[in-house]
């Protein structure tokens, strides 16, 4: 029996959704990776340095989930590896249905 993924680590506020994330800067290979521990593994080419590796994870995040630049808010873990973000105006269901996707497409094309 296959082993099943971890599941994302969400949780829904008054504003939006906030995932779990696992940065990986300075990564050859820029996307978001699969999910590890309940969050969501995303590298950036990025350094970790003056905030490059955050920004570059708002524009990752919010290019491969449909969503506008100001919709993606780092709400925890700005010098550490595992950071929240909140996704601004959206649902549950939503986000994890485009999540899904992208690691399906990732899986695909492996």
């Amino acid at each position: 029996m296959a082993d099943q993924p971890d599941p994302l680590e969400i949780t829904e506020t008054s504003r939006g959704i906030v995932i779990a994330v696992q940065a990986q800067p300075k990564a050859r290979r820029p996307g978001i990776m699969g999910i590890h521990a309940g969050r969501l593994k995303v590298a950036v080419s990025a350094a970790p340095e003056h905030g490059k590796a955050n920004d570059a994870i708002i524009r990752l995040l919010a290019e491969s989930i449909g969503l506008k630049r100001q919709q993606v808010e780092l709400t925890a873990g700005a010098s550490s590896s595992h950071k929240r973000f909140l996704l601004i105006d959206v649902d549950r269901i939503t986000i994890k249905n485009r999540i899904d996707s992208i690691l399906h497409e990732a899986r695909i094309s492996q």
